[in-house]
């Protein structure tokens, strides 16, 4: 399904443009894997770090294990917001469960072993769509830390591919007056009628939809027209994620 292309305001983008997205690798010298993602205004640091044990649950069943822990800066938003200390909100334990869950989905984790990939996303600048920037982010995070351990000889016999078996990217779609826009900024995905989140693996197959209507409903037509604009916007991010793996 092709979607029609008009100018946002004051976005200044085409409807089914994504903002641009530049990854850098290796801006951590101590994390395995480590990048720091930008998507237009919102700016994720994504590190992977990948330790040769197992939570106490998976110990002698001869599998890995991959969890993320998310956070946002203090000032990483227009006012300043507290840490997260002694608990954490309800939002964040979202985001972290999202994350683990698309990364495990492009991980074989009989073929990681008993190893664990612990990854930490922190929001340095928030402007929309931050657990999506961290899951496309930490995506890469993990290939890089894979990819470095295995140079290294500590997964003998083994290649990239055979312990990732796809990669992984998540966007945001919303409907506003009609229009489906793609790769929501703060002030898009605070005044859309609808808003969606799309996790997807390279192969196009869904790992997560979550979507809201959160000022009028909508119909099977626009969930399908939000569909193809993730759809597309997603094939154009993972070209940007291979260049970096």
């Amino acid at each position: 399904m092709s979607l029609p292309t008009t100018h946002r305001e004051p976005a200044g983008r085409m409807t089914s443009q994504i903002r641009p997205i530049t990854i850098e690798v290796g801006v951590n010298r101590y994390a395995e894997g480590s990048v720091l993602i930008k998507a237009g205004h919102t700016h994720v640091l994504c590190t992977a770090s990948i330790d040769q044990s197992v939570p106490k649950w998976l110990e002698g069943k001869g599998q890995g294990w991959v969890t993320a822990e998310y956070s946002m800066l203090p000032r990483a938003t227009h006012t300043r917001s507290k840490r997260d200390r002694e608990k954490l909100s309800g939002r964040t334990s979202e985001i972290q469960r999202l994350i683990g869950r698309a990364l495990r989905s492009m991980v074989n984790l009989k073929a990681l072993g008993e190893c664990s990939i612990l990854v930490d996303c922190d929001v340095l600048q928030a402007d929309g769509g931050t657990r999506t920037a961290s899951i496309t982010g930490a995506c890469v995070a993990v290939a890089v830390g894979l990819k470095k351990l295995i140079d290294a000889g500590k997964f003998p016999g083994k290649t990239l591919k055979d312990i990732m078996t796809d990669t992984v990217a998540a966007i945001s779609v919303g409907i506003k007056s009609g229009e489906v826009l793609v790769d929501l900024d703060y002030n898009e995905d605070s005044s859309c009628d609808v808003d969606m989140n799309f996790v997807m693996t390279g192969a196009g197959l869904f790992v997560e939809v979550q979507g809201t209507a959160e000022h009028q409903a909508f119909s099977k037509t626009d969930l399908d027209r939000m569909t193809a604009g993730a759809t597309a916007a997603l094939l154009e991010i993972r070209k940007i994620q291979l260049e970096k793996i």
